[in-house]
């Protein structure tokens, strides 16, 4: 049945064209409008902002958030982020927000994963003797026999479980509640698991309960030569005390995340030993865009039928 937008909000703002060539058509009475964030002044007409219903942010845009007082008529807006955080508040009162959950899963795990290979095997040594000229062979650590903690554990730990074990590691899953039946730890189990982790990958969301969680006792906990991975949110590991562990050469880190973000040209921890960084490219694999076009695809579907989207994200 076909409804009348101007009345039921039932137009659609999407960051990508043609989807529906690539997927079949929309539904019938649904409007869809395409903006990609990127360039100011090419966002649709007032009177078409005015009939949208649900909105499918531009992933990785800044500022794209700055749409959203121009939608009078938003029931719901799908981020491509699985990390929402930063979004929820900006939201009127009755918008449903829906993260990206899932999307990101692979490309994260892969990273992770290259990110500790790259610190166990020392490829940045590698690297720097490939430039310089050198051969200089030598004993590396391994990733296989070495205890992994995850601490956030959730899709992305699970995703990264799975590479992990096919490495041969031992995984610790580590979540905010112990949820025994899975196998999963609680936050406040980390003074005792911590002494025996060769590797802690962590994969925290940004909130008042993981700010700094990852602190000074935290990481004097864990054994010498212990590597520290981020994949998660700069700020939930304390930058000044990772620094107090690695200038000396105790623990070592590899993070695609930091605080502050982006990290200056000159902060210290560019330079300091052992320590390999990334600039928060963990999601941005060739794997995010069909999976995010698919999750795409089908919130429309479930939006037009009045069906409930998927990837809820509670702001209470």
């Amino acid at each position: 049945m076909t409804r009348d937008l101007h009345h039921t909000a039932t137009g659609v703002l999407l960051p990508w064209a043609d989807l529906d060539r690539r997927y079949g058509p929309w539904p019938d009475g649904v409007e869809v409008h395409v903006w990609d964030g990127v360039m100011p002044g090419t966002e649709p007409a007032a009177d078409v902002l005015a009939r949208m219903g649900l909105w499918v942010m531009p992933y990785a845009v800044p500022g794209a958030d700055r749409l959203l007082p121009r939608l009078p008529r938003l029931r719901a807006v799908q981020s491509l982020s699985a990390g929402v955080e930063k979004l929820a508040p900006l939201l009127p009162a009755g918008v449903a927000l829906h993260n990206g959950r899932g999307l990101h899963d692979a490309s994260t795990a892969e990273h992770a994963l290259g990110l500790i290979l790259a610190a166990q095997r020392d490829l940045p040594q590698w690297v720097a003797d490939q430039t310089a000229g050198r051969w200089n062979p030598h004993f590396t650590r391994s990733l296989a026999d070495s205890r992994v903690t995850i601490l956030g554990y959730g899709s992305i730990g699970a995703a990264l479980e799975q590479r992990l074990l096919a490495c041969e590691a031992e995984v610790v899953r580590v979540a905010r509640r112990a949820r025994p039946e899975q196998g999963v730890h609680a936050v406040a189990d980390l003074p005792r698991l911590l002494p025996q982790t060769d590797i802690v990958v962590l994969v925290l969301p940004e909130n008042p309960g993981t700010v700094g969680l990852f602190g000074p006792k935290e990481l004097a906990a864990l054994p010498d030569g212990a590597l520290v991975v981020n994949v998660g949110r700069g700020r939930t590991l304390d930058t000044e005390a990772l620094l107090a562990e690695t200038r000396g050469g105790r623990l070592r880190a590899a993070l695609d995340v930091t605080d502050p973000e982006p990290l200056p040209a000159d902060h210290p921890l560019r330079h300091a030993p052992g320590v390999l960084i990334t600039p928060h490219v963990g999601g941005g694999s060739a794997a995010f865009r069909p999976r995010a076009e698919r999750l795409i695809v089908d919130q429309v579907r479930r939006f037009a039928e009045g069906q409930p989207l998927r990837n809820a994200f509670s702001r209470g």
